[in-house]
């Protein structure tokens, strides 16, 4: 497995490649290394375990949560050596790599010798990104090139396959999409009375994801005398940005920018709030929202790549993207006590269709699919690896 992001470092594709080696810890059919990063200079090995080694490549990184081109470049030619070495010491019978680009470019260049699947996650789609725009015109031979010689490739919801074939038709697509860990995030067991509307959104903070929009949204509930307190929740590049945004509309009592969170204190935070928003523009799937949901919490958000597949009867999908919105589809939900806890039932059983062992399920079966040799390893046994 190949990925240049992995928790702490990065978002959704470093905790869902986690959440694979989870469901896949002791199965003796498949024997797993990664091949990921680390935030210092240094080569790190891990024993996950009996049958999972990690590989983490150091970076002169200084943010967990936003890349700079020095540093995909510096994990590139990093990764590219142990790579190779790894290929040399081990014998390998398909490359299972999470983004198509940077990720994608290692396996690609050795396509000769192994096949290789690729796992879509978003960024690495060429679509709405404001800061990418440049590098998706630049890089994009160099991702049709990547996308043509895999085994397989997939999506994480049917937006994105849907942007991806925009992109490259010719190609065929799977979908495989995320999962949440149920029985770290559930519902609350009691819920206190209170007139406080706590709201919550979680993910890293980069243009896409529109957080302002929800600042000014939560303004508008609180000029017309709402209770409401909004906590963001996520590391990146725009966390400073939104202090001072909150700082100038004088919500410092009502917003808290609280940056990144433990992931063992996740499951808690998500039970102390009562709706769940989001105003992202392109999203793959969101391992936030699905939490989110296996909490209890019913979603509000603006329509995008995997909504559809989440959002049925617990939760509104905002069809006008503004603050005006957002704020009134808000007040609607916290103003109608039976639909909201309507919602929040419906809520964790539409987030129990995504289990970690369903999609690792998928996986194994798209595994064996793009053998060569038909789900059988090199020495001809049935295996997995």
């Amino acid at each position: 497995m190949l990925n240049y992001e992995f928790p702490p470092i990065g978002g959704g594709a470093g905790n869902a490649n986690l959440c694979l080696l989870r469901q896949y810890a002791g199965n003796t059919n498949l024997q797993i290394d990664v091949l990921t990063s680390a935030q210092e200079p240094s080569f790190i090995e891990e024993k996950f375990a009996e049958n999972i080694n990690i590989y983490k490549v150091g970076l002169h990184k200084k943010n967990l949560h936003f890349w700079r081109k020095t540093e995909v470049l510096e994990w590139l030619l990093k990764a590219r050596f142990h790579y190779r070495r790894l290929l040399l010491k081990k014998d390998y019978d398909l490359v299972h790599a999470f983004f198509g680009f940077p990720t994608g470019w290692l396996p690609y260049r050795t396509v000769n010798k192994l096949p290789y699947i690729i796992s879509l996650r978003g960024s690495d789609v060429p679509g709405k990104h404001p800061r990418l725009r440049l590098d998706y015109k630049i890089l994009g031979p160099v991702f049709k090139a990547v996308w043509k010689k895999a085994a397989a490739l997939v999506a994480c919801s049917e937006g994105l396959k849907n942007r991806a074939l925009q992109f490259l038709p010719s190609v065929s697509i799977d979908v495989i999409p995320n999962g949440v860990e149920l029985d770290r995030f559930h519902p609350a067991e009691t819920t206190k009375k209170t007139d406080l509307l706590n709201l919550l959104t979680v993910g890293r903070l980069s243009p896409t994801k529109r957080v302002e929009m929800l600042i000014d949204a939560v303004q508008i509930l609180h000029k017309a005398g709402c209770n409401v307190h909004f906590t963001i929740v996520g590391g990146g590049a725009m966390a400073d940005q939104l202090r001072q945004t909150v700082s100038q509309k004088n919500l410092s009592g009502v917003i808290d920018v609280a940056g990144r969170i433990d992931s063992e204190k996740m499951p808690q935070l998500y039970r102390r709030h009562a709706i769940y928003v989001s105003a992202s523009m392109q999203e793959g799937m969101s391992n936030a929202m699905l939490e989110a949901m296996a909490s209890g919490l019913p979603i509000i958000t603006t329509k995008c790549e995997g909504v559809e597949e989440l959002i049925a009867d617990n939760g509104i999908v905002v069809g006008d993207a503004k603050a005006e919105a957002i704020a009134e589809a808000i007040r609607t939900l916290a103003d109608d006590r039976k639909t909201y806890k309507r919602m929040s039932t419906a809520a964790r059983k539409q987030a129990e269709k995504f289990s970690w062992k369903s999609v690792a399920e998928q996986y194994l079966a798209l595994y064996s699919k793009a053998l060569p040799t038909g789900g059988k390893g090199k020495d001809g046994e049935e295996k997995r690896r």
